[in-house]
């Protein structure tokens, strides 16, 4: 139903200092993200060009987010950003080798650190080593007849806890909220905390009107896809206008357009909401151009490793 990253037979992942297969990763039961959720967690897509490079698409800004999360829970950052793309480099690498990864496939790097291993108890624990966790399986991305048509989604309460601008691993309001969803034959659940827009369960949330493209400000109540950033960047240059604000459900319902974005995703039109018609019930003008817009992006980004360039957004990832 969702777009999701498909995993080989057996990746090959690293764990804390190793390349190993998947199935034979292990983490010892009191690892403390098995324990409390203590943890966080970073998705970045990987795209396949004719060149034989893999681009890792806004790959510093899903490091910053990476760095800004272990921060606000107290863990030192495991890497510093080279390490980390050097790191998620000879994973791919790995598994175009030996786990089955093809060099033209599209795909996602997972990147969890938790706190690592100690003796169960609330408090941080003192000298304890992060374990860090990598793997790299490929991509499928909402295919053309899901952009044409538009998905259905549903909507309810966001009951999540008020710290959602960490990267958490602690994603059982998400569980919900998409198990939610699948029970109700739908691509994502919309949620609403005390009457405004929040954000999906897997996904943040836009919505157009009259042309104009609005999203919830970035606060502590919605996780800051990188996304966001992009669409801000590719609406002034497709002479959008866009607002950050508080949306209400009423504007939702009566929006022309329901736009969601994930890096899984990247951008699709909800042209169904609780079973009612999104405005004419089909993707919107607004949707086609930032969808067009986000491809001349990743074309860009590949067109900038294929030169050897790197700057502050355009980072190059060769494996």
């Amino acid at each position: 139903m969702t777009a999701v990253s498909e995993v080989s037979p057996d990746p090959i992942v690293y764990l804390n200092g190793e390349l190993v297969p998947l199935s034979e990763a292990r983490v010892p039961v009191l690892d403390r993200g098995f324990i409390f959720g203590d943890g966080i967690y970073e998705v970045a897509p990987l795209y396949a060009h004719a060149s034989g490079r893999r681009t890792a698409f806004r790959l510093k800004q899903h490091l910053t987010r990476l760095a800004r999360s272990v921060g606000k829970i107290g863990i030192a950052n495991p890497f510093d950003d080279a390490g980390w793309r050097e790191l998620i480099g000879r994973v791919a690498e790995a598994n175009e080798t030996d786990g089955g990864l093809r060099a033209d496939q599209d795909a996602i790097a997972y990147i969890q650190v938790t706190r690592g291993v100690a003796k169960r108890g609330h408090a941080f624990p003192a000298g304890v080593k992060p374990t860090v966790f990598v793997m790299v399986t490929p991509l499928s991305l909402p295919g053309a007849a899901q952009r044409a048509s538009g998905v259905a989604c549903v909507s309810a309460e966001d009951r999540r806890w008020l710290n959602c601008d960490i990267k958490s691993v602690s994603l059982l309001g998400n569980v919900l909220m998409a198990q939610y969803a699948a029970e109700n034959d739908a691509f994502e659940t919309l949620q609403f905390r005390d009457g405004l827009l929040t954000e999906g369960s897997s996904s943040n949330v836009w919505i157009a009107k009259d042309g104009v493209l609005a999203a919830p400000p970035r606060s502590n109540k919605i996780l800051e896809g990188i996304r966001y950033g992009l669409i801000e960047e590719l609406t002034a240059e497709c002479g959008i206008r866009f607002e950050a604000r508080d949306i209400t459900e009423a504007e939702v319902r009566a929006a022309d357009e329901i736009i969601v974005s994930s890096a899984t995703k990247e951008v699709l039109p909800v042209t169904r909401l609780d079973g009612a018609p999104v405005g004419a019930g089909q993707p919107g003008a607004v949707f086609a151009a930032l969808y067009a817009a986000y491809q001349r992006a990743k074309a860009a980004e590949a067109a900038a490793a294929q030169e050897g360039v790197e700057n502050e957004s355009r980072e190059r990832l060769t494996v």
